[in-house]
């Protein structure tokens, strides 16, 4: 097993990683009849993308340095039915480099081709816009 997901009622969770313990609130949207007082978690959807790229990458490129990257997640709902709709994400590269254009090219295959962009639903869009300081 994975997590344990536990309802605290007021349309709030508590979601505990079995192995190592730590956890993660979640509150229902503003918008959804909830607070906003914590990652919805459609948010943690749209973040677990942002996460998951710059791990994979960092797994796949150790020899390239990305230590400092920055992504910043816009989530986009749409309705009919309630869903993610889009996912934006900027992702700012150290000034660690200057990256070379196969470098580039490597990091924007590996950030299109990591397990979370592959698992969502193609009707899901994905905009990834890279950022080389």
């Amino acid at each position: 097993m994975t997590s344990k997901v536990v309802y605290n009622g007021e349309l709030r969770t508590t979601a505990t990683h079995l192995r190592s313990g730590s956890s993660i609130e979640t509150d229902a949207p503003t918008d959804n009849h909830g607070k906003g007082d914590r990652f919805s978690p459609t948010d943690l959807v749209a973040t677990a993308l942002a996460s998951c790229i710059v791990t994979t990458i960092a797994i796949v490129a150790p020899s390239i340095n990305i230590t400092g990257a920055v992504c910043e997640v816009e989530k986009i709902m749409v309705s009919d039915p309630r869903r993610i709709g889009g996912i934006v994400i900027n992702i700012s590269f150290p000034a660690s480099g200057p990256y070379s254009e196969q470098e580039k090219s490597r990091l924007m295959h590996i950030a299109n081709t990591c397990p979370v962009h592959q698992t969502l639903h193609p009707d899901c869009k994905r905009t990834i816009n890279f950022i080389w300081l």
